[in-house]
């Protein structure tokens, strides 16, 4: 299964994402799609388009309007959302509209050891 990781720039993304999901054994068996590793950036429409990827994990805690635009390209595209955002964050209940799916998180390895349980079921 491909996975995109949607995400807002202004978080910490490759400690706090990246790099626990690439570290994870639980992990492995799936394909992550890092958008903005390297400093490259990914064009999630033709990816999405093109059918690239199953599936999109959004880390929604901080508000982000390119992201905002990629889930609603995804959703449009029959592609599946799970929005997973940090404890105590003010997250949009526009998400809604997209996906029935969140996952809240405590830290790095409370995200993992969730968004492996929910994509086991």
């Amino acid at each position: 299964m491909k996975i995109y990781l949607s995400h807002a720039r202004k978080i910490n993304f490759v400690d706090n994402l990246y790099n626990p999901i690439k570290n994870s054994d639980t992990l492995n068996k799936y394909q992550f799609i890092f958008p903005h590793e390297n400093g490259q950036t990914i064009n999630s429409e033709e990816l999405f388009r093109n059918k690239k990827c199953d599936l999109v994990v959004a880390e929604v805690s901080v508000p982000s309007t390119g992201q905002g635009i990629e889930l609603g390209y995804a959703k449009i595209l029959d592609i599946p959302i799970i929005c997973v955002y940090h404890e105590g964050s003010d997250v949009a209940n526009s998400l809604k509209m997209i996906t029935a799916t969140f996952i809240e998180y405590n830290d790095s390895q409370d995200l993992v050891k969730k968004l492996e349980k929910e994509l086991n079921e």
